[in-house]
């Protein structure tokens, strides 16, 4: 059984090693002790902690194979973002230069530096370790964010957010970097990211430029990452487009990649999800459900096909799901269809 909880400080050398897999461009996850162990410690926090309304916490889940205790992914949502260390995008608009004169009119599109997400929930730190990257796994992994949120509402913001990886190439480079490296920075991006992943984010108000910044005028190769994502990340961009999210033209600074949003209460397993009680008992159903209990230090969640409603509105589950879930009969659960038109 795939079992998702909060991580915890035993999960570190996995968490670790999950960071070094990721790569580069995988900001969340920084290939440094002491901001790991900062980053499980603030988890332990936040999903212990008694909110009634967001602040500066971080939820971090692990996917744990139960079968073997292997850590096998891990995910993530920040309660507000941009309060510590400061958030910053690039915006891009378009701007109208008009001569009545010359009779010449030109919409043409333009990169501004902005913090204007400030504040709002982000999910984060998707990642699924190879074996792992079939069926529904990833779908499960990726939606109990919304399960939680869902069942926890004050402690997020109105608006949810997440940052997609963008274009690289074989090496890794993303095109969008190669640029601004040429005019504004002297490091590579393997070291402006890590920089950011352990939160020295002040180089970037230092060296960025101030001004807005003509899309025609970068080189062609920059202009044609603008927005895209990296290849490995559409699954999930694809996943979250489903969901209700999209771009709106906000994207990374350093290789390009859109940030896509979307209202907590419209996202659509948000809204397609139901807290019921439970009953525990044998049972076989026909569709596959995302499961999780309603605490916080103790959250829970699995999916499987052993679990169904009955005529009571009660979500009939197996004891080995009940067991898992730690949860028994009467307790509240909430639950959602992991496949697609189905509720």
């Amino acid at each position: 059984m795939l079992l998702i909880r909060p991580i915890r400080q035993s999960d570190y050398p996995v968490l670790m090693q999950i960071a070094i897999e990721s790569g580069a461009g995988f900001t969340s996850l920084p290939v440094n002790d002491q901001k790991l162990q900062a980053k499980i410690a603030r988890s332990e926090q936040s999903f212990a902690t008694a909110v009634e309304a967001m602040g500066d916490q971080g939820y971090v889940f692990v996917l744990e194979d139960t079968s073997t205790g292997e850590i096998v992914g891990t995910s993530g949502i920040e309660a507000s973002v941009g309060l510590e260390n400061p958030l910053y995008h690039f915006h891009k608009s378009t701007v109208v230069h008009h001569s009545k004169e010359l009779d010449v009119f030109k919409q043409v599109e333009v990169l501004t530096m902005c913090n204007d997400y400030t504040g709002v929930s982000e999910i984060c730190t998707l990642f699924l370790r190879e074996p792992y990257r079939q069926g529904l796994n990833g779908r499960f992994l990726s939606k109990v964010r919304f399960l939680f949120m869902a069942e926890h509402p004050k402690r997020f913001s109105k608006m949810v957010i997440a940052e997609m990886r963008g274009v690289a190439d074989d090496s890794g480079l993303p095109p969008f970097w190669k640029w601004l490296q040429s005019y504004f920075f002297s490091i590579d991006f393997p070291t402006a990211d890590y920089m950011i992943g352990v939160g020295n984010k002040g180089f970037i108000a230092d060296l960025m430029p101030r001004h807005p910044i003509y899309v025609s005028l970068l080189p062609e190769s920059a202009q044609q990452v603008i927005g895209e994502v990296h290849e490995n990340t559409k699954p999930a961009l694809a996943l979250l487009e489903n969901e209700g999210f999209f771009h709106r033209g906000y994207v990374d600074l350093f290789d390009g990649g859109p940030t896509v949003e979307c209202q907590l209460k419209q996202i659509k397993s948000v809204r397609n999800s139901h807290k019921v009680k439970v009953l525990v008992a044998p049972v076989e159903g026909n569709a596959t459900l995302s499961i999780c209990n309603t605490h916080t230090a103790n959250f829970r969640a699995v999916f499987s096909k052993n679990a169904a409603l009955n005529d009571n509105h009660e979500l009939v589950i197996s004891p080995e799901l009940a067991e898992a879930l730690m949860v028994s009969n009467g307790d509240f659960v909430r639950y959602l269809s992991l496949e697609k038109a189905v509720k």
